[in-house]
């Protein structure tokens, strides 16, 4: 509902037959929800965010990717810092976010990680380790 009001469209870029990852789906939810929330936050009006997913040897990436703003390079280290927001990000929230989907990320074996460039957007990645087989 949010992304409907600011007429901003989100699209999938997922294949099928991914192959499975382990995890607690509800906290990999909220780590998505977090970045595609973000996304949406400071995505222009009438714009898109992509969401994929992509196998990579023995992981699985996940990226959502936005043409917002992007964050000046100097601001991007402090990023998954816990209570940090950026000079330029108002009130909202309590800057917790990314930090809440680093430690979630990590629990899962993963990493997460952002790229962005200023007046282009931003993409924040993140793995999440392929299941292993049952013996």
């Amino acid at each position: 509902p949010i992304a409907a009001r600011k007429t901003i469209q989100l699209e999938q870029e997922v294949p099928e037959g991914l192959p499975p990852v382990h995890c607690d789906p509800g906290r990999l939810g909220q780590v998505l929800a977090n970045l595609i929330g973000n996304a949406i936050k400071f995505a222009p009006a009438q714009s898109t965010i992509r969401l994929c997913a992509r196998a990579q040897e023995r992981e699985v990436c996940f990226a959502v990717s936005d043409p917002g703003p992007g964050i000046p390079a100097e601001q991007l280290p402090r990023l998954f810092e816990r209570h940090w927001k950026g000079k330029e990000r108002g009130r909202e929230g309590f800057g917790l976010g990314l930090y809440i989907a680093q430690g979630i990320v990590a629990a899962h074996g993963g990493r997460i990680w952002v790229d962005s460039q200023v007046g282009v957007g931003t993409t924040l990645s993140f793995t999440i380790p392929i299941a292993q087989p049952s013996p």
